[in-house]
């Protein structure tokens, strides 16, 4: 992509990362962009844009601020500025790079950015609804995506092997990608698969899914950024919960007798237990409440 006259011009003015720190925050203020993909604000998303485009450390930004650019490091973080805020590409599909807690992955336009609730249970090994992680045998991952929280899971049950499933053969290149960095090839399965559809007689001591979730009336009001997303991974049906009735129909017949399945279902909650009176679904405590993860043991299901 080739720099615009206006960002080339700056480009004469702009020497140092705190130059081109104030620039970027102030085309971003100016572009209204959306910020839902890693980063919160303006200010954190040019840091992290401008150091990871000049291989600095991301979180050390004070020792570099008054380093000044080379000709090449200029138009290198010109272009990532401009394409942030020309095109509205998520900052994680500019860096080839997204965040789970300590972890990161690679990701591009294949796969929808990691932003789960889930890991953040997984950090805990699920406690205290799995008392044992060491007996946890087996793991369904079900809309993998990038395959985060399928290695998230290998992480914290040492002892499982996790089934990394989706629709999505080009989601699974990526996943298989994530899965080889972190060296899990042996204990991770990638399957491309609808749900359960080919999963015929597998069952798993723990089920957990980040499923497509955006009512269609959402979608319609997705801000630009969410656009680069796959839609497949995005939403769900008239109400967002398509995905969801197919999981809870069956996840049953996928769960050993005392399996546990757990779903992430965004604003979804009100709708869906209006939609299932009579299912005690337990509601996580999640960093953003109780409303966004809910789990269900397998007899519930029954």
């Amino acid at each position: 992509m080739q720099i615009s006259n206006y960002f080339s011009a700056a480009s004469q003015s702009l020497l140092t990362v705190r130059d081109y720190l104030r620039f970027a925050v102030s085309r971003f203020y100016q572009a209204k962009l959306f910020f839902g993909h890693g980063s919160t604000d303006a200010y954190d998303e040019a840091v992290y844009l401008i150091l990871h485009t000049l291989h600095l450390p991301v979180d050390t930004l004070a020792p570099f601020l008054d380093a000044q650019l080379t000709p090449a490091e200029r138009g290198e973080v010109l272009n990532v500025i401009q394409r942030r805020v020309e095109q509205r590409i998520p900052a994680a599909y500019l860096t080839h790079e997204a965040f789970l807690g300590d972890y990161s992955f690679y990701v591009d336009e294949r796969v929808i950015v990691p932003r789960s609730f889930i890991a953040e249970l997984l950090r805990q090994q699920l406690a205290p609804w799995i008392t044992e992680p060491d007996s946890i045998g087996q793991v369904l991952d079900l809309c993998t995506g990038s395959g985060c929280l399928a290695i998230l899971c290998a992480d914290a049950f040492p002892n499982a092997t996790v089934d990394a499933v989706d629709l999505s053969p080009d989601a699974l290149a990526v996943a298989e990608r994530n899965v080889t960095d972190y060296e899990l090839a042996s204990r991770i399965s990638l399957i491309e698969s609808d749900l359960f559809a080919k999963l015929s007689g597998r069952r798993y001591d723990l089920i957990i899914s980040n499923p497509p979730y955006v009512d269609a009336e959402s979608v319609a009001a997705l801000p630009a950024e969410y656009l680069h997303e796959p839609k497949l991974s995005l939403g769900s049906g008239h109400d967002g919960l398509d995905a969801t009735r197919v999981i809870l129909k069956h996840a049953a017949e996928h769960l050993t007798e005392n399996g546990i399945l757990i779903v992430e279902i965004g604003h979804n909650r009100d709708i869906l237990e209006a939609a299932y009176p009579k299912l005690p679904f337990t509601w996580l405590d999640v960093t953003a409440g109780d409303q966004f993860v809910f789990m269900l043991h397998r007899n519930d299901l029954l």
